[in-house]
């Protein structure tokens, strides 16, 4: 073989290589059904379509909740995620490899304490020596802390019921608990059902943001990945700002749940833009941090800009 000839099969095998290496590339994303978002990418393949000439593959794993998104990312089966504000926290101070990559608009209507319509129960303070129940590490976990100290109580003043959201609601229709700490869709849902009054919204308690987070690893490797990811949920997000109604109806074909479900939740978070996490919501986050830590429920201190990726 002639040096050209052979220049030239060697250039055709590392393309060959380059190729397969290209097409090796997985975007495991893990969603909620409060993603009202990426939900709508995934029902009309929108990543699938716009990463596909990148040789990425896109697959979708739902959870209920955002603190197992995050260890199933910390394990390597999830690249990216959206959450609330509380379990990065958890993650971070537990030690995951995870960043921060972006943020939609604060939605403090989007979640509330809710209570049986025939509680007792008429203010925050009243929640003294109560069973609560929540997601432990949720953006609910923060919520139910924030009205304590707004009432002047303690975390201690409260009996804690760690469940899931089903599991939560189960317990909550059949009197097991007092008061739930949800977020929407399981907080319209079961306002939607009947039977529940609303103690308080997380409006002057939480700014309930939420974030979009990456393994690092992912994040520093595909920055040209996440960044068409950005774009797909901003365009979507003009799709998500139309007639309510119409794109409740178009949501609820895609997941089953009610439209009036889903015109609720738009109506309470109307924007569902994305862009790079800015310095006021770092200082918000730090703030999630440092209450949870100090009232000993993560093991250390953090500090939340060492979480954040910028590209």
């Amino acid at each position: 073989m002639t040096l050209s000839l052979l220049k030239k099969a060697l250039g055709l095998a590392m393309l060959a290589s380059w190729s397969l290496a290209a097409h090796a590339l997985d975007l495991n994303v893990g969603y909620q059904k409060s993603a009202i978002n990426l939900v709508s990418l995934k029902a009309q393949g929108t990543l699938e379509k716009q990463l596909a000439p990148l040789g990425v593959t896109v697959k979708w794993y739902e959870f209920q909740a955002g603190p197992p998104i995050l260890e199933a990312m910390n394990a390597g089966s999830v690249s990216i995620g959206m959450t609330g504000d509380s379990p990065p926290v958890f993650a971070q101070a537990a030690g995951a490899n995870i960043v921060y990559i972006g943020q939609e608009p604060s939605k403090p209507e989007s979640s509330a304490i809710l209570l049986p319509a025939n509680s007792p129960i008429k203010k925050l303070a009243d929640l003294k020596g109560k069973r609560v129940a929540f997601t432990k590490g949720s953006s609910a976990h923060y919520l139910t802390v924030a009205a304590l100290k707004k009432a002047g109580l303690q975390y201690s003043d409260i009996t804690p019921v760690y469940l899931t959201p089903s599991e939560a609601r189960a317990a909550f229709e059949r009197g097991s608990v007092d008061a739930w700490s949800i977020w929407d869709p399981y907080y319209a849902a079961a306002t939607r059902a009947g039977g529940v009054r609303v103690l308080s919204t997380g409006k002057g308690l939480s700014a309930n943001n939420t974030f979009y987070l990456a393994a690092r690893d992912f994040a520093q490797a595909n920055p040209k990945v996440i960044a068409i990811v950005f774009k797909a949920l901003t365009d979507n997000n003009k799709q998500l700002r139309g007639d309510v109604q119409q794109v409740a109806k178009t949501l609820s074909g895609y997941t089953g749940l009610e439209a009036e479900t889903y015109a609720a939740m738009l109506s309470r978070h109307p924007d569902y833009s994305v862009s790079y996490v800015n310095a006021k919501t770092i200082q918000q986050q730090q703030q999630v941090a440092d209450t949870f830590h100090a009232l000993g429920l993560i093991p250390k201190a953090i500090k939340v800009q060492d979480a954040v990726w910028k590209p």
